[in-house]
């Protein structure tokens, strides 16, 4: 007899869409307890309690560190279908990369805890880590994991370096899997987004859309948008008596684009400035920028078809926000697969295997001709007398390099099609030996495979010389020098000198695709041992429980491989920025760690509980680097209704794959401006020739209105381990039945943190002390700008070069009650942060800044001083419950407006 459920809960929006919905799901159940185990006997086998933050199998629940639990049906609750989203409700969680990004998406989804990064925060399922998630990004990718199948989520923030290794500087999240289930059952759900248009930047789209309408538009209210569907099956039974159990889960999740041009406050490319909100845009726009060169003119466009040219002006910049995705389309299919068999009374094996195939597109707005020096001649068929005259080169065999800058508006925006395959299994055995002692001793490899399509790019290499066009002698036709000198014969030039002139051959032949592919491994092996000493008598003599230890080992591999095609590896691809050279390698970690439980005093007056922990692990790493982590625990209860604790952990983060061995490329970074840039330069002609700038150049240089420079980003080997500092103390209070309430307050240090120096900061040192340190990093093009040319660069490779350091408090509370007969009953909770610090040292030795309660270029993700989550959930007596939810993220300024210098 089948049994049908059906709820409806209220869709909490995504912060950065900030818009509302609904999800429906109905779930078809063969078997009344589908998710819930039987009741167990009285000589069935009880699986030991697993918490996070230790290997100790614990007498009890709580633990020296605050760790906040999510448990499945608070999941559904929040009615998000990705994992992403309802880890982003979470008060200690930052938004990083996920389904929202676009440009410079990696296609993966991850977790950054006190927005720390994603780096920083491992990432478990049932205690073990996954690899890596992309060869674009080191961090885990949340899409591995199937949100139905979450039993519980457990997030431990702090260092926890100690009991799980590197990369768990910022906190611990572990996905605990409902792997023992019984039964059929079928989901289906179908979620959207209702959307009320109401920003004050409307009216700045307004203003634009009266004068260029084909770029700015108001969107309407929207009634159902940015949709995702997804269905899933899971099923399992125990066999063999009770003895074994497999789970199977199966699903597909198909979600559709929501670009940003339908949402009022991001219809357009927002800038900033002291005046306040602006809609900005990029130089290179649809009709050209045209700067002449030697010298330096005022750049003018293209007015219409016959090639009349005007002066460029600040409103023919390009509308380029609008067109980006602000939810990229995927399509998801996934597998999960769970079995465990008790071979002897004290022994079980067990297996996992998960498949996960994602395929996600990015879009952006179109690439072009992003700086292309041309030389025009008198000569050039495809320019008219107006250009001739603005050049200058009205007489018979003139000439003029000019700077060129164009949009691809007929050739259709950028896409970047991105697909991750990922398999991953694991076998292990885990029981009692020696009748005290626990074993768990498993074996994983995990793969995730990558690769990438990047449509509709242009050919920096073909767009040089389909711009150099002469006249053919024989037809009298407009021609390429390089297809008459036989250089390319393909080649066909381009017309961007007329309104309307560009068609399909011309960009048949400077259109180009970029490929990428690669694939991230890892391999563990793992052996642990646990006791509980008091069985031998080891134990304080005022406790009741003795000294729990567990100690083990674990190898792991870890490798990583990018191949790049030809328009990567060598930058032909215009809107790229620059080179992504492909990048390989690998290391293996051998680790040894222990830990130890000692409870002192228990049942006493004022001493309900005295216990102190401690562990220590160790790494060595192939790659050349050790590390070594420890942490220190104390908890005190005077009465069993108050707990108070408190820890101290040395954490440490090894340099990963990426860090190490990544090859240099092209990169951008923004700034207000090259003070050296422009008719009037802001800086000296003496301070500017520190950076490269000739006499010559002086003055004449062009600057980029969209404020974007080049800059050399990469790897290097001699790196060394991050190290980070945590702090917390806290109490836990139950006054009375059904409620209980925590305090923590939480403080992490993160030195010699990889990263590079800030480009901005090696320019100001340089035009201010002439430093060798900082001037050799810099070189300017043949036009002395910082961008126009790939030549153009600031060197920023991967050094130990900063700090970060974040304190507040947590605070949480839960109630449940019993109603009036007939009402069922109530459940509420409540999870708050409050951020006291969140200081960035961007580069040692240049001063800090602290971004709380701002957000911007330098201080990325809002950082609220307060935010917090609460719920209130009727539980009726009619099996049907009633959630209201209220998420609070305080407001938050544009760091621009900070009185520090540094941003």
């Amino acid at each position: 007899m089948s049994k049908i459920k059906q709820s409806a809960t209220a869709f909490v929006q995504k912060p950065s869409v900030l818009a509302t919905g609904f999800a429906i799901s109905l779930m078809m159940v063969q078997t009344a307890y589908a998710q819930q185990a039987a009741p167990a006997k009285k000589d069935d086998k009880v699986d030991k309690i697993e918490v996070t933050g230790t290997r100790i199998p614990p007498p009890n629940l709580e633990g020296a560190s605050p760790v906040t639990v999510v448990d499945a049906a608070a999941i559904k609750i929040d009615g998000v279908r990705n994992v992403e989203d309802f880890m982003n409700n979470l008060p200690q969680v930052f938004a990083a990369q996920g389904g929202n990004y676009s440009n410079g998406a990696t296609g993966t989804a991850q977790v950054s805890l006190r927005g720390l990064g994603a780096t920083r925060t491992l990432v478990l399922v049932n205690g073990r880590r996954l690899p890596a998630g992309s060869p674009r990004t080191w961090a885990t990718d949340l899409n591995q994991i199937p949100s139905p199948l979450i039993k519980r989520v457990e997030v431990l923030t702090g260092g926890a370096s100690a009991i799980y290794g590197s990369d768990a500087i910022a906190g611990v999240v572990n996905f605990i899997m409902n792997d023992k289930f019984e039964g059929v059952q079928f989901e289906f759900n179908q979620s959207g987004y209702n959307h009320q248009q109401g920003s004050s930047v409307a009216a700045l789209v307004a203003a634009r859309q009266a004068s260029n309408p084909s770029q700015f538009a108001v969107p309407g209210d929207k009634s159902f948008d940015g949709k995702s569907f997804d269905v899933s099956m899971t099923l399992g039974g125990n066999f063999d008596g009770g003895k074994g159990n497999a789970t199977v889960f199966m699903s597909y999740t198909d979600t559709e684009a929501l670009l940003q041009s339908e949402r009022d406050y991001s219809a357009c490319a927002l800038g900033s400035s002291a005046a306040g909100f602006a809609c900005g845009g990029s130089g290179t726009n649809g009709t050209g920028r045209f700067t002449a060169l030697s010298p330096t003119g005022t750049a003018f466009t293209i007015a219409n078809s016959a090639g009349t040219t005007r002066p460029f002006l600040a409103t023919d910049q390009y509308n380029y926000g609008s067109l980006n995705y602000y939810q990229r389309p995927f399509e998801r299919y996934s597998f999960n697969a769970f079995a465990h068999y008790d071979v002897a009374e004290n022994a079980r094996i067990y297996s996992e295997f998960s498949f996960h195939d994602d395929r996600s597109v990015a879009q952006i707005a179109p690439s072009g001709v992003f700086g292309v020096i041309a030389t025009i001649t008198n000569e050039n068929p495809l320019i008219s007398d107006s250009i001739r005259q603005t050049l200058g080169i009205t007489t018979p065999g003139s000439s003029r390099n000019v700077l060129v800058q164009r949009r691809n508006i007929e050739g259709g925006n950028r896409q970047d099609d991105i697909r991750h395959t990922s398999y991953r299994g694991l076998a292990g055995i885990k029981g009692t030996i020696a009748k005290y002692w626990d074993f768990d001793v498993y074996a994983s490899r995990a793969e995730v495979i990558y690769q990438s399509q990047y449509k509709n790019e242009f050919s920096v290499a073909r767009t040089a010389l389909a711009l150099d066009a002469v006249r053919d002698p024989a037809t009298g036709n407009a021609v390429c020098r390089a297809a008459l000198s036989g250089i390319d014969p393909l080649c066909v030039p381009y017309n961007p000198w007329a309104l309307g002139a560009i068609n399909a051959a011309q960009l048949g032949y400077i259109g180009a695709n970029g490929f990428q592919k690669g694939l991230t491994s890892q391999s563990v092996q793992s052996a642990t041992l646990a006791s509980d000493l008091g069985y031998y008598g080891i134990k304080s003599p005022m406790a009741k429980n003795g000294v729990g230890v567990a100690f083990g080992a674990e190898r792991r591999v870890e490798k990583l491989d990018l191949e790049t095609d030809f328009g990567f590896t060598n930058g032909d691809l215009a809107g790229q920025g620059g080179p992504t050279v492909g990048l390989g390698g690998q290391y293996r970690i051998k680790e040894f760690f222990g830990e130890a439980r000692v409870p002192l005093v228990e049942g006493q007056p004022m001493m309900d509980l005295l216990s102190i922990n401690g562990s220590v692990r160790t790494a060595d790493y192939s790659s050349g680097p050790s590390t070594d982590s420890y942490g220190l625990g104390i908890e005190w209860a005077p009465v069993k209704d108050l707990r108070f604790r408190g820890s101290f952990q040395k954490a440490a983060r090894a340099p990963n794959v990426v860090d190490l061995f990544a090859a240099a490329g092209l990169g951008l970074y923004d700034n207000d401006e090259d003070p050296c840039a422009g008719a009037t330069p802001t800086r000296s002609l003496a301070q500017c020739q520190r950076t490269g700038v000739s006499a010559a150049q002086y003055g004449q240089i062009p600057d980029n209105p969209a404020g974007q420079y080049n800059a050399l980003f990469g790897g290097s080997r001699s790196l060394k381990p991050e190290e980070a500092e945590s702090f917390t103390l806290g109490l836990v209070a139950t006054p009375f039945k059904g409620l209980s309430l925590t305090l923590d307050y939480f403080k992490i240090e993160v030195e010699d943190v990889i990263s590079f120096l800030n480009p901005t900061i090696a320019l100001q040192q340089c035009l201010d002390t002439g430093s060798a340190r900082y001037c050799n990093l810099i070189t300017r093009d043949q036009i002395g700008s910082l961008w126009a040319l790939p030549e153009a660069r600031i060197l920023a490779l991967n050094e130990n070069i900063a700090s970060l350091a974040t304190e507040g408090y947590d605070i949480g509370a839960n109630y449940s009650m019993r109603l009036p007969q007939g009402w069922g009953g109530a459940d509420f909770s409540f999870n708050g942060t409050f951020l006291k610090k969140y200081e960035v040292e961007p580069n040692r030795g240049f001063g800090k800044y602290d971004c709380v309660g701002l957000y911007g270029p330098s201080c990325g993700t809002p950082t609220p001083e307060w935010r917090h989550k609460l719920r209130g959930t009727w539980r009726s007596p009619w099996n049907l419950d009633l959630s209201l939810t209220w998420r609070f993220f305080d407001s938050v300024l544009l760091d621009r407006t900070s009185s520090n210098p540094l941003i």
